[in-house]
């Protein structure tokens, strides 16, 4: 059973867009379910942009650009949510990838939003979100815009694969479904190419050896939370498009993803890139084996040409 654990505050990204205030909207909603601190971070550049097409206009700086956006998040929440809850509202100046992942070093979550954008916009967001996710250390939420609280948010999904990578990704789901009172569904995709359907398995013994990895893994944890729901479910389809399926009929999907400087996890990147419900990314800390394996492997690989399936 992993000891990770997380107590700090819900970090939530604020841009300034009118869409970003769902986003905000879920940090809060978290904040309140777990009687945490809500932190409003707000990254700005200090090279701000200016127009000479405009002449006479002068735009307020990126500072005060990133106070303003800022102050009607508070605003919005104050409105939504009332005095009730802790709050702190900072501006960073730098880098968002560098100010984000400073902001929630010890956060129990860090919230952004979802680019609507789609093509070559969507995969530099994607990868930008992932290294984010791979340097703030605690799980980083991704919300689509067009988020709204629904009946759905109370269940929620982890895809596991029996390894390390799944710890603590299972951990957070477990908290996460206790807190909302809900449904946990653990998904276990991915059918072994020598175990393909055929009628000369009847017994089907790759479901055998799926379930027994399920019954280990999960063990420990519907010990720990007796009075989550727990759906064990087995697909044939390979891991990303599993979860991705199972996205419209819940809350939330989380996935385990490798913390630090390592390759993106394809899944990680699949399921941000593709859900149609918010996303929890949990950073697994590699211990000195499996970094070993894990550096044999890239370098057992070096050269090969890595082409996005999204």
């Amino acid at each position: 059973m992993s000891t990770w654990n997380r107590t700090g505050p819900v970090v939530v990204e604020v841009d300034g867009s009118a869409e970003n205030l769902r986003i905000v909207d879920y940090a809060s909603a978290e904040a309140l379910r777990c009687g945490a601190e809500l932190v409003l971070i707000a990254p700005y550049s200090a090279h701000g942009s200016f127009s000479p097409m405009m002449p006479g206009y002068a735009p307020k700086s990126p500072a005060g650009q990133a106070d303003d956006a800022l102050r009607r998040a508070v605003a919005h929440v104050r409105h939504r949510q009332g005095y009730a809850m802790d709050m702190a509202a900072v501006t960073g100046e730098g880098s968002r990838v560098r100010v984000l992942a400073h902001a929630a070093r010890d956060a129990r979550m860090l919230v952004v939003g979802r680019s609507r954008s789609r093509g070559p916009q969507r995969l530099m967001h994607t990868h930008t979100t992932l290294t984010l996710a791979s340097r703030a250390g605690c799980p980083v939420v991704v919300v689509p815009a067009s988020w709204k609280p629904c009946l759905l948010d109370r269940k929620v999904a982890v895809g596991i694969d029996g390894t390390a990578l799944s710890s603590e990704a299972l951990e957070f789901a477990f908290g996460t479904a206790a807190g909302r009172e809900g449904d946990l569904i653990v998904v276990h995709a991915g059918l072994p190419a020598e175990h393909s359907w055929n009628d000369e398995d009847p017994d089907h013994s790759w479901i055998s050896r799926a379930d027994h990895v399920l019954s280990e893994t999960l063990s420990p944890w519907t010990s720990k939370y007796p009075n989550v729901r727990v759906t064990r479910f087995l697909s044939s389809r390979q891991p990303a498009a599993a979860l991705v399926h199972e996205s419209s009929e819940v809350g939330l999907v989380v996935v385990g993803s490798h913390a630090g400087p390592l390759p993106v996890d394809p899944v990680a990147r699949r399921s941000v890139a593709a859900m149609t419900c918010p996303v929890a990314i949990v950073p697994h800390h590699l211990n000195a084996a499996e970094q070993r394996r894990l550096e044999k492997l890239r370098d057992d690989r070096r050269g090969e040409l890595l082409v996005p399936t999204y």
